[in-house]
């Protein structure tokens, strides 16, 4: 697994802050982070790739620094934001799949047979010609997914991937997630998704409240909101 450093990270948005000298190193196989709306979980998950930069302090994976080599760090790690329309860009959903892969150096054939996997591996095989924004909410993240999955990352950080979703749809996604070999960190509020997690992580008020199994985490998380 990966190792993912928070050193000593804080966080403004003006005056506002959102995260308080934040020190933590992740580096389990399923790993869930928890806390209320605004509380700065999800600030946190953008650091690790890259896509925000700590006021002070700083992030790495193995050993990068996610704010100054931004772009090593995010063929490494792999985002999966809470509404997959934000990252669909091509019209039918092959071609978005393939689109993940260009700068790559890979061969035609070699998309092609990338492309066919993925297609396969999430059920979306007969949809490889069908529009992309005509697929289901959980559809649409299935693709989502497999267009992170397809680059090949060492970890996927997903944030509230299933907030959008019903809850069959929700069980699609959390199955789909669960069945990657790679480290996964997920930012949620359904605290079903994180039974079988290795650590789950509680941020409250812009700090680490709990860190610990999903059966001490969750109830922690519970006793903390009510």
């Amino acid at each position: 697994m990966s190792e993912v450093v928070f050193d000593s990270v804080s966080h403004r948005y003006g005056d506002r802050t959102v995260l308080r000298d934040i020190d933590l190193c992740l580096c389990e196989r399923r790993i869930g982070i928890i806390g209320a709306n605004g509380c700065g979980k999800s600030t946190a998950a953008r650091m690790i790739n890259g896509l925000l930069t700590p006021t002070s302090g700083r992030v790495t994976v193995d050993g990068i620094d996610a704010a100054r080599k931004g772009a090593q760090v995010r063929r490494k790690v792999g985002f999966v934001f809470t509404d997959p329309d934000t990252q669909i860009v091509m019209p039918t959903v092959a071609e978005d799949l393939a689109f993940s892969l260009r700068r790559t150096g890979l061969t035609k054939p070699e998309i092609v047979a990338r492309v066919q996997e993925m297609l396969v591996r999430f059920g979306l095989e007969e949809h490889a010609e069908h529009p992309s924004h005509l697929l289901s909410g959980g559809q649409k993240q299935l693709l989502a997914i497999g267009a992170v999955l397809i680059r090949g990352p060492e970890v996927i950080v997903a944030d509230e991937p299933t907030t959008l979703l019903d809850l069959r749809n929700t069980r699609v996604v959390a199955a789909a997630l669960d069945s990657v070999d790679q480290q996964v960190i997920v930012v949620t509020h359904q605290l079903s998704l994180l039974a079988g997690f290795d650590r789950v992580i509680v941020i409250d008020d812009g700090g680490v409240a709990f860190d610990g199994t999903p059966g001490d985490a969750v109830p922690a998380y519970r006793e903390l909101v009510e």
